[in-house]
């Protein structure tokens, strides 16, 4: 037998003891055992969990929402009986302990138990990454669906208890951090990826930059949420402009007679925080507002070390801009006029390109129009119009498409300044043609701005994204 066939034979194996398990830990709940047996159970069914691949632990995780969840006949049936019931009697009362008791999934035991192992916080946000993806492979109208969906909120329910902001521990991240934290945030850093360590150095060394981490007790060594911000004099367009705010903001300390051999801020000098960063590290606790909160925090924390900062923005990437703007080529290609880019502002370049709609797509996908400078100045405008119609207008749910646009205006920020060219990374040219925005934290305005928009869907703002998109309402060529 091979080794391949001998590992797949001790999987399967796994996967029949684990259901075992499972079920014997299960029947647990409803007697009078000690807890150190329980949990002892629960432990060798995480550790066997651990060591699933992932179609056996799919069958495991669909077992346990389709066979473990709430007895429906059971409470269809007292239902009806509270139906009959008076109310606010006592026996009501009664009634609903029970259907309150029969309404919670047994799996919802068996979570709260593991939460309280060592471990067992960051097992569950585990466990949620994978019951996220298997949900992502799956049909929604099957039952499996159906039956993981619910799984999934009561993981949600459960982990946004125990994710609370009390629960969370505010940390500065430098360059004396431990070794596995740094780690950590240079392999989940998701918007600009870290070259190398003197990168990472840069990023979270005490001159002009500050790395603050989200972490929780039952996970000491995980930065749950990372943001990384740039100190500056003004609000930064680019990324380049936060590498020259590092010099332009600098005090020599050998000219102030101190001796040392690196630079320090100049508290008078830093007037404005720019969150250059922000990234969610555990695929687990999606669906868990964490990044807002740590925001807000962070903005205590740099008043309280520089008095005169008082402009607080992003510098955001726009992720799926340029996909978008491709489907609309497309679109356009097939005969749909009502398009962006059928709109007056892209008629030089499709003049210069003789309207050639596969040219158009080539020079966007390869990046080659980057590379040609009468391109760059025919695309300048109609890309920016194009880029704020996409993050002002195009909406999911009455709310702003794109993610990070969602993400800051929920926080109360406004939607204040998009630039040209402000990532010239390959990365930032295919995912946004090179373009960034600002957000900005108006502080005094974000509470009433954020209720306007989650309340009534109310983008705030300026007038540059207003006079760019009333561009794009223009007749159609």
């Amino acid at each position: 037998m091979t080794t391949v066939n001998v590992y797949s034979q001790a999987q399967r194996l796994i996967k029949r003891l684990l259901k075992k398990l499972l079920k014997e830990v299960l029947s647990y709940q409803d007697g009078n055992l000690s807890s150190w047996l329980v949990e002892k159970k629960i432990k060798i069914l995480c550790a066997n969990y651990r060591f699933l691949l992932k179609p056996h632990k799919n069958s495991f995780l669909k077992t346990l929402a389709g066979s473990y969840a709430v007895d429906h006949e059971s409470i269809s049936k007292t239902a009806s009986q509270m139906a009959e019931l008076e109310i606010g009697g006592r026996h009501m009362i009664k009634v609903e302990e029970k259907l309150k008791t029969l309404l919670t999934p047994q799996y919802s035991w068996l979570f709260k138990h593991m939460g309280r192992l060592e471990k067992g916080v960051k097992f569950l946000v585990d466990m949620r990454t994978d019951v996220l993806d298997l949900l992502s492979e799956l049909d929604p109208q099957c039952h499996d669906h159906i039956m993981l969906q619910q799984l999934n909120s009561n993981l949600r329910e459960l982990l946004s208890l125990w994710f609370s902001v009390g629960f969370l521990n505010l940390e500065r991240v430098t360059w004396k951090s431990p070794c596995l934290m740094l780690q950590k945030i240079s392999e989940y850093e998701a918007v600009h990826p870290v070259r190398n360590w003197a990168d990472l150095k840069q990023r979270v060394g005490a001159y002009s930059r500050r790395c603050f981490v989200f972490t929780h007790k039952s996970m000491p060594d995980e930065p749950i949420v990372v943001l990384h911000t740039a100190l500056s004099d003004e609000i930064s367009a680019s990324t380049r402009e936060i590498v020259a705010a590092h010099s332009r903001m600098s005090v020599d300390i050998q000219m102030m007679s101190v001796t040392a051999a690196d630079t320090v801020e100049d508290p008078s000098c830093v007037k404005a925080a720019i969150f250059y960063s922000i990234t969610s590290t555990q695929k687990g606790l999606q669906g868990i507002e964490l990044g807002n909160y740590l925001i807000k925090r962070v903005v205590c924390e740099l008043q309280a070390e520089f008095p005169l900062v008082s402009q607080f923005s992003s510098l955001s990437p726009i992720p799926m801009f340029k996909n978008w703007l491709l489907d609309k080529i497309k679109g356009a290609e097939k005969g749909d006029q009502d398009n962006i880019v059928n709109s007056d502002v892209w008629q030089p370049v499709h003049e210069h390109l003789n309207c050639d709609w596969l040219e158009l797509r080539k020079q966007l996908v390869t990046n080659s129009w980057h590379q040609d400078a009468q391109l760059i100045q025919l695309l300048r405008t109609p890309l920016l119009v194009s880029c704020a119609h996409y993050l002002y207008v195009e909406k999911r749910r009455g709310y702003a498409f794109d993610s990070v646009a969602n993400f800051h205006l929920k926080n109360g920020a406004v939607m204040w300044r998009l630039n040209w060219l402000a990532d010239l990374t390959p990365r930032g040219l295919s995912n946004s043609c090179g373009m960034m925005v600002n957000y900005r934290y108006f502080l005094d305005d974000t509470e009433s701005n954020s209720r306007n928009y989650l309340e009534n869907k109310k983008i705030n703002a300026t007038e540059q994204f207003i006079d760019l998109i009333s561009k794009s309402a223009k007749s159609k060529i």
